[in-house]
């Protein structure tokens, strides 16, 4: 299994060709999302799985290297 299982800004914002600047404002989101559900957070990194969820059709793949 290669796959990380949390997306980092970076990784975000060229999986969908923003700048970083609006990644981080969208992980902040879906952070403060999870924090509500009550799971623990961390900061400029979002579960993979939970943004594929929310964002309808997105598969991001990891590039490994």
């Amino acid at each position: 299994m290669n796959e990380k299982s949390f997306i980092t800004a970076a990784e975000l914002a060229a999986a969908l060709s923003i700048s970083k600047g609006h990644a981080y404002k969208i992980i902040h989101r879906l952070n403060e999302e999870l924090g509500q559900k009550g799971y623990l957070t961390f900061s400029g990194r979002v579960p993979r799985k939970y943004l594929e969820e929310r964002c309808y059709g997105l598969e991001v793949e990891v590039q490994v290297g």
